[in-house]
This record gives C-alpha cells, sequence and structure tokens, in this order.
C-alpha cells in the first residue's frame, strides 16, 4: 500500500490549494511571507514534498479566503 502522501486523494487537495493560491493571485512568495514561511515551504508543500496537516490548512484556507472544506470535497 502506498504512502498517503501519494493517494490519489491527497494529490487532489494539494491540487486545490494550488489553484486557490492562483484564483487569489498570489506568488509561492507572497504567501510564504504571510506564513512567515520560506518560499520553498509553499514549494515543497505544492508538490507533495512536504506533508500539509490541518492546522496547516486551515491558515491556508484564511489566506485564500476559502473555508477548509474546499479543500477537502
Amino acid at each position: 500500500m502506498s504512502k498517503s502522501i501519494y493517494s490519489k486523494y491527497y494529490k487532489e487537495i494539494i491540487e486545490r490549494l494550488r489553484r486557490a493560491r492562483i484564483e487569489a493571485d498570489l506568488s509561492q512568495q507572497a504567501v510564504a511571507d504571510k506564513l512567515g514561511k520560506p518560499q520553498s515551504y509553499i514549494s515543497k508543500i505544492e508538490s507533495g514534498e512536504r506533508r500539509l496537516d490541518v492546522a496547516e490548512m486551515k491558515k491556508f484556507a484564511q489566506i485564500y479566503k476559502k473555508t477548509a472544506d474546499y479543500f477537502l470535497k
């Protein structure tokens, strides 16, 4: 069984996260600045190198003006 980070469901969540950033017209650097993180932090999440946790998802939802449910559809 593959790790959940590589599951189809997880990839869909990450794709929604990336799309929400683009729809919000924010660069990875702009989001990283809002979170006090380096740009590579956002890049690694969006590429699947770094696993996203629920608390982080809530922060992204606030920045992108989305509900957490948006990412879990």
